[in-house]
Order: C-alpha cells, then sequence, then structure tokens
C-alpha cells in the first residue's frame, strides 16, 4: 500500500476518501506546515512516502521532479474545494493502486 502525503492547499477530508487504497497524511498530520515545496519533498523522502498529491500546479517548474523518488499527482483544478476535486477521486485511486509509480500525473477537471 502506498504511503501518500496530501498537501496542505487541498482540503483535509479528502484523505477519507482516498484511504480505503492508501496510507494517506495531511502536511498538519506529520507537523511539516511550515515547510516550503523543496524542504516538503526531502522530508517526504526521509519519512519513506511515494507520493504527494497536490493542486500546486507550478510545483513541476519550480522543482527539478526526477531527483525525487517520490511520484507527484497533480490536481488541475480551479479551486480547492471539496466539490469541486471530489470528482476527480476515482482516478486519483487508480493511480494509487497501479503497481507501477508514476513520476508526475495531471489531473484535469472533467
Amino acid at each position: 500500500m502506498n504511503k501518500v502525503l496530501l498537501d496542505e492547499n487541498l482540503p483535509a477530508k479528502l484523505k477519507y476518501r482516498l484511504q480505503d487504497v492508501c496510507e494517506i497524511y495531511t502536511v498538519k498530520d506529520k507537523g511539516w506546515n511550515a515547510l516550503e515545496n523543496g524542504d516538503l519533498i526531502n522530508a517526504m523522502q526521509k519519512d519513506s512516502f511515494d507520493y504527494l498529491v497536490t493542486s500546486d500546479k507550478n510545483l513541476q517548474y519550480q522543482q527539478n521532479l526526477s531527483k525525487y523518488a517520490i511520484g507527484f499527482i497533480v490536481l488541475n483544478v480551479a479551486d480547492n474545494n471539496y466539490e469541486t476535486i471530489l470528482p476527480l477521486v476515482d482516478e486519483i485511486k487508480l493511480i494509487l493502486i497501479e503497481q507501477d509509480k508514476v513520476k508526475l500525473k495531471v489531473i484535469p477537471k472533467t
């Protein structure tokens, strides 16, 4: 089962929709609220996380993602409201249950 971090820019209650397919934590759960992207990703690697789920569309341009062992799921949504993100849950789950880790997956809002 993949170990997943839900970025602080996403609704915390989203974790309850994903907990049946992964071991999931929020940034707040881990006490990492003050960490910026690079430091956050380094902390994730040290704690053996497999994926970061975020809506930070600039992450792939700000960080060299290829140097990390973590996979990144970027939600391309107009806003971070729970109701906006909810239709994407099934697609997120499909990525998380795959045997082969995806390095970067951008999920557009349908």
